[in-house]
């Protein structure tokens, strides 16, 4: 069975071959494989989507508009893997909200962020 890792592997793998410049804003973005299933369990349309993963791409301010303007061809991409959709997240947005609770449910996660936000950009 292919988890959710080796998706996301995947994905990262087919970017950095097929699209050397779109890599290098990505490999500065944590891409994480999402599977709405766990997230919508009470949900009516559970059913209807209970198999519909997706990628969603965490990306530090100073790229995400790039990341965005790209969003056509990272979608391709995925469908490629059959994953239904792209999502870009605002990592420093995540890190930042004081609202949050992703650093006491997923702390691997989060700390993950924190180190991409934290990086300095490449010149």
């Amino acid at each position: 069975m292919i988890t959710e890792e080796d998706l996301a592997q995947q994905f990262n793998v087919i970017i950095e071959h097929t699209h050397p410049s779109l890599w290098q804003l990505l490999r500065h973005c944590y891409v994480k494989v999402i599977n709405p299933h766990f997230y919508l369990r009470g949900a009516c349309i559970k059913a209807n989507i209970s198999y519909a993963q997706y990628i969603g791409i965490y990306c530090p301010d100073r790229i995400i508009s790039d990341v965005i303007a790209q969003k056509n061809l990272l979608r391709e991409v995925a469908e490629y893997l059959g994953l239904v959709e792209v999502v870009c997240l605002n990592a420093n947005n995540l890190v930042r909200d004081r609202l949050s609770n992703l650093k006491d449910i997923y702390p691997h996660l989060w700390l993950d962020l924190l180190w991409i936000v934290t990086q300095e950009p490449e010149n």
